[in-house]
């Protein structure tokens, strides 16, 4: 009987990576890549980026919430943050207001530019999920989210 490890080692020398074809993080680096071109892709039109149709959705989720809290949730850092923030209410998206219950911090709305271009990136994101999806079965997505979920909480 045939050596499991020989065989593996045989698949990776044919995959054309070698042993790398072993290694969990070049696999997500992959897979990243992927779905990062085609989102950017199905976006291209809109010219925005994944992180900010990510602050204009959670800004319509929770109008007023404060520009520190944005980065919080979204696990970006306050420079990011705010070059974000500016160049969204650049665009006419987003508008600041001195937040009602902290004078220190800034309090987001969605302009109704902003909602307009939120409903189109949701429309974006549909098909870009639609495409994502279509390579697993329903129970598979929710297995895979689960356990990506594990690496970025």
């Amino acid at each position: 009987m045939a050596n499991p490890a020989l065989i593996r080692d045989k698949d990776a020398a044919d995959s054309g990576i070698g042993a790398l074809d072993s290694i969990l993080g070049f696999h997500i680096r992959l897979a990243h890549g992927a779905v990062y071109r085609h989102f950017n892709e199905a976006f291209a039109e809109l010219e925005l980026t994944q992180k900010q149709v990510s602050v204009l959705w959670l800004v319509s989720d929770r109008p007023g919430i404060a520009q520190i809290d944005v980065g919080g949730r979204l696990q970006m850092d306050r420079a990011t943050t705010m070059t974000i923030v500016n160049r969204l209410q650049e665009r006419g998206y987003l508008r600041r207001e001195r937040s009602a219950s902290d004078g220190r911090k800034q309090a987001l709305y969605l302009t109704s530019s902003g909602e307009t271009a939120l409903d189109d990136a949701k429309r974006c994101i549909e098909s870009h999920e639609t495409w994502l999806k279509s390579r697993f079965t329903p129970e598979e997505v929710e297995k895979l989210v689960e356990m990506l979920s594990r690496i970025h909480d």
